[in-house]
């Protein structure tokens, strides 16, 4: 897979996710030529976020299903955390599914901590299910 081809991305994006629903090429190109785009692409999977004034997003983390529990996400958020800091953040931000217990718990190794709540945010009138936690990682000195 090419780093930068929004078609590879989609296609490892679809195998990886279900829910939120997965992104599009089209999706993947427009946000690799914004500005403060930050992607870590490994064979496998990918972490794809954004840097601007000092913060930064992770927008998205996805493995192939097969190389889960053997460290490619580790390494990719570990790859994000250095790229956002290298573009200048202090600070990182991300949303998880609050019933996404494996992803929490990746992020709770990592030492991102609970910042807030967005109820519904994974669709309206969700119950808790659909509810994401903000979470943030101090990235100075990290």
């Amino acid at each position: 897979m090419t780093c930068a081809d929004p078609t590879a991305l989609a296609g490892l994006h679809a195998a990886s996710l279900r829910h939120p629903r997965p992104w599009t090429a089209a999706e993947f190109a427009a946000l690799l030529s914004a500005r403060g785009t930050l992607l870590v692409a490994q064979p496998g999977g990918l972490a794809l976020g954004r840097a601007v004034a000092g913060e930064a997003e992770l927008l998205t983390l996805a493995v192939l299903p097969a190389l889960r529990r053997q460290g490619l996400g580790r390494r990719l958020l570990a790859g994000f955390e250095a790229a956002a800091r290298a573009a200048g953040a202090a600070e990182a931000f991300l949303e998880v599914a609050e019933d996404n217990a494996p992803a929490r718990a990746l992020y709770a190794a990592a030492g991102w901590a609970p910042a807030g709540r967005r109820p519904g945010y994974y669709g309206p009138g969700a119950a808790a299910a659909g509810d994401a936690l903000i979470l943030r990682k101090g990235l100075d000195g990290a």
